[in-house]
């Protein structure tokens, strides 16, 4: 292996050993920091002898076979196999690298688990027991769990990750050996930090218009200065009133009328007037009548209706095509 040579130093050989191309890929899924450090490190990097070179290459891939290994298996099964093709000693240096340099975290075999599958295993556990294993899993995935939890169940469980800190890796291991035993799975036992209030933020904005309430409304009660927090973190169909006009025409062009005229039909006066005055007075008229031919709506397509176009003003945020502001300051959209 490259002695001598520190983690930044060898990432950006292999940068430099990949080419232009492919480490311009790379660098889409890093953080401008890390950017930053290795475009330095690159710079500073005159010359790399083949030895380096081959050493470097070989040992990423070694160490992206043992994480597909402990994706698939765990980290005992991806040992095992490893100590058959290389031997003890490096096997066991592949995996403590591994651990320590990209921290495969606690429930990872949970991730690759289908989420029904998964809440017909755990909903019976303690409510702190399913905050931790949601906490733990991707957003979307621990969205389907939530949603599916009994109302009364919902805000518990959603509070107690928002409280989330970090959890001590003895109780980590004793859960995902209760797992372990239902999924007949090998795990992971590493130990990282999960949960908080961004963690729920995370999640609720993937859920569906009803759970979100009936959590949101529960929290209230339960803990007012979390919820407000947690608010402060949201977007939902009300805050439309706080964007701006060129936010609003931005929104008005990639919403479905039908959903427009649905989610109006349930919302407040302001909301309504507000996405009034960015249409013209033909789309208005038009809106206006759509609505009162409609008639009686359910609620739930109304919620339905908001929730759509409240996902598509998040992926205009998250494409940066719009700049919804955050923690109730005085900022707007630009």
């Amino acid at each position: 292996m490259a002695r001598g040579l520190t983690g930044k130093q060898k990432a950006a050989i292999l940068l430099i050993s990949l080419g232009p191309e492919v480490s311009a890929e790379i660098f889409k899924h890093l953080r401008d920091e890390e950017i930053e450090e290795l475009t330095i490190e690159i710079a500073n990097i005159r010359k790399v002898s083949a030895n380096d070179k081959a050493d470097i290459l070989s040992e990423f891939h070694d160490l992206l076979v043992a994480k597909d290994f402990i994706s698939s298996g765990g980290i005992e099964y991806a040992k095992e196999v490893l100590e058959k093709a290389l031997g003890n000693q490096k096997a066991l240096d592949i995996i403590q690298r591994l651990t320590a340099t990209l921290q495969v975290k606690p429930f990872d075999f949970v991730r690759k688990t289908d989420p029904a599958q998964l809440l017909n295993f755990i909903q019976s556990e303690h409510p702190q027991t399913i905050a931790l294993i949601i906490a733990y899993l991707a957003p979307d995935q621990a969205a389907t769990i939530l949603s599916a939890l009994p109302p009364d169940r919902q805000a518990d469980v959603a509070r107690r990750i928002a409280m989330m800190d970090s959890t001590s890796p003895d109780v980590i291991r004793d859960i995902e050996r209760l797992l372990e035993r239902k999924l007949s799975t090998v795990v992971s036992t590493d130990f990282t930090s999960a949960g908080g209030v961004q963690s729920v933020v995370d999640i609720l904005n993937r859920v569906d218009r009803t759970t979100e309430k009936i959590i949101m409304e529960s929290m209230e009660i339960q803990d007012p200065e979390m919820a407000e927090e947690i608010k402060k973190r949201m977007f939902v169909f009300e805050d439309i009133v706080q964007l701006d006009d060129r936010a609003i025409q931005q929104i008005l062009r990639d919403v479905d009328s039908k959903d427009l005229a649905l989610a109006l039909k349930g919302s407040n006066e302001e909301v309504g007037a507000k996405v009034q005055r960015n249409m013209s007075k033909r789309a208005s008229d038009m809106l206006k009548e759509d609505m009162e031919y409609m008639g009686p709506v359910r609620l739930r397509d109304v919620e339905d209706a908001q929730q759509r176009i409240v996902n598509i003003i998040r992926k205009l945020e998250e494409a940066g095509e719009i700049v919804i502001a955050r923690g109730g300051g005085d900022e707007v959209i630009v």
